[in-house]
C-alpha cells in the first residue's frame, strides 16, 4: 500500500505501535497497516489526523497531503530535509534564463501533444464500431490540428506562442474526448472551481491527485516542486510539478476517468451537489470517491514500458525517473529533455 487515501468524512489515522490505524466517528478501527508499508497518506475533505500519527509520519518520511472533496490541493506536511541548495540554486537559475525555459517548455508541449494524439487515436479505435462516422471525421480533424501544432512548435521563439499552440490542440482534443464518454456523464466543457457536472468534477480530482504525485516525484529528485519552468510561478501554485504533468494528463488522467465512466464503474447516483448556493457544484459520493480512488491506485501502480529506462515500471516511478532526468538537465549532465511518450 504505497498511499493510503483516507476519504470518510469524520475518519481519523492514528497511531499504534508500528502501525497507522484508520478510526471512524464511532472509533472503530477500519484498517490498520504498518508505516513501513506507507509512502504517502491522503486525507481527502474533512478526514483528520492525531498528533503522534502525524509524528510517526514525519520520523518515517511519509508525506501527508490534504485535498478537498472536488480536489484542490489544500497542503502538504513532509519532514524537515537536507536540502541540496546547490542543485536549488541552479534551478532557480535556470528559471531565469528564457531561452533554457523556452527548450524546457518546447519539449514538454511537444509532449503533451504526442500524448493526446495516442490517447485520441485509442479511443477512436475502441469505440469505432459504436460511434458514427462524424464522431470519427471530428477524430480525423483534430488529429490535423495536433499535427500541425506539433509542426509549429519547433519554430515558436516565444512562450506565448506555445501555450497558444497548446491551447488550440487541447480544445481539439477536448472535443473529441466529450463525445466519446457515456452520454449520461459527458460534458459541454471545462469548468473548475466548482466543476458543474461529473465528468468535470472526475477530470479536476484526477488531475489534482496527479499534481500532488508529481509533487512528491519533485521532492525525491531534490527540485523545489513551486519553481517551474512552463506554468508562470504563482504563490501558492507547484508550478515545476504542473510542468512535469503535462505529458502525463491524457495518457493517466483522461485514461482513468474515460475507463470509470465508460466501463460504469461510475454511475450518475455516484455524484451529489454541495457547496455554497453561489457556488454548487457537482462532487462524488463517499462511494463513489473510494472506487475512483481504487481506480487511480491501480493505475498508477500498473506496469509500463519506459523507453529510456528500457524496461517496465510503475507509472509512480516513471515520475520519480522523469523528475531525476530534469534534474541532470538542469545540472548540465544531459543537453535536453525528454518527455514520456505513451504507446
Amino acid at each position: 500500500m504505497p498511499t493510503l487515501y483516507v476519504t470518510e468524512p469524520g475518519a481519523r489515522v492514528e497511531k499504534e505501535y508500528g502501525r497507522l490505524l484508520v478510526t471512524d466517528k464511532d472509533d472503530f478501527v477500519r484498517l490498520a497497516v504498518p508505516i513501513s508499508q506507507v509512502s504517502e497518506v491522503v486525507l481527502v475533505g474533512y478526514a483528520g489526523v492525531t498528533t503522534p500519527a502525524m509524528l510517526a509520519m514525519l520520523d518515517a518520511g511519509i508525506g501527508l497531503t490534504l485535498v478537498s472533496r472536488s480536489g484542490k490541493l489544500r497542503g502538504r506536511l513532509q519532514a524537515a530535509e537536507q536540502r541540496n541548495l546547490a542543485l536549488r540554486h541552479k534551478q532557480y537559475a535556470r528559471s531565469s534564463d528564457p531561452k533554457f525555459c523556452l527548450e524546457i517548455s518546447r519539449a514538454i508541449v511537444q509532449g503533451k501533444l504526442k500524448n493526446n494524439r495516442t490517447m485520441m487515436r485509442r479511443m477512436l479505435r475502441q469505440r469505432r464500431s459504436r460511434r458514427s462516422e462524424q464522431i470519427q471525421e471530428l477524430g480525423r480533424l483534430s488529429i490535423e490540428k495536433i499535427n500541425r501544432a506539433l509542426s509549429e512548435s519547433e519554430r515558436a521563439e516565444e512562450m506565448a506562442a506555445l501555450r497558444g499552440l497548446e491551447g488550440v490542440s487541447s480544445r481539439a482534443y477536448f472535443s473529441v474526448l466529450r463525445s466519446i464518454f457515456r452520454a449520461d456523464l459527458s460534458f459541454e466543457k471545462r469548468t473548475r472551481r466548482p466543476p458543474r457536472d461529473p465528468a468535470n468534477a472526475l477530470l479536476s480530482l484526477c488531475y489534482s491527485m496527479l499534481t500532488s504525485a508529481m509533487f512528491t516525484a519533485c521532492q525525491v529528485a531534490g527540485l523545489d516542486p513551486y519553481d517551474g519552468f512552463y506554468h508562470a510561478d504563482k504563490y501558492g501554485r507547484p508550478a515545476l510539478a504542473l510542468d512535469l504533468v503535462e505529458e502525463f494528463r491524457s495518457i493517466v488522467a483522461d485514461s482513468i476517468v474515460m475507463t470509470v465512466i465508460n466501463n460504469r464503474i461510475l454511475r450518475p447516483c455516484d455524484f451529489e451537489f454541495g457547496g455554497m448556493e453561489a457556488e454548487r457544484g457537482v462532487y462524488l459520493s463517499k462511494q463513489g470517491l473510494k472506487e475512483f480512488l481504487t481506480e487511480f491506485n491501480r493505475r498508477l501502480n500498473a506496469s509500463v514500458y519506459h523507453p529510456l529506462a528500457g524496461r517496465e515500471m510503475s507509472y509512480q516511478k516513471i515520475f520519480e525517473v522523469q523528475a531525476r532526468q530534469l534534474r541532470k538537465v538542469i545540472e548540465g549532465s544531459l543537453p535536453r529533455y525528454t518527455p514520456f511518450i505513451g504507446r
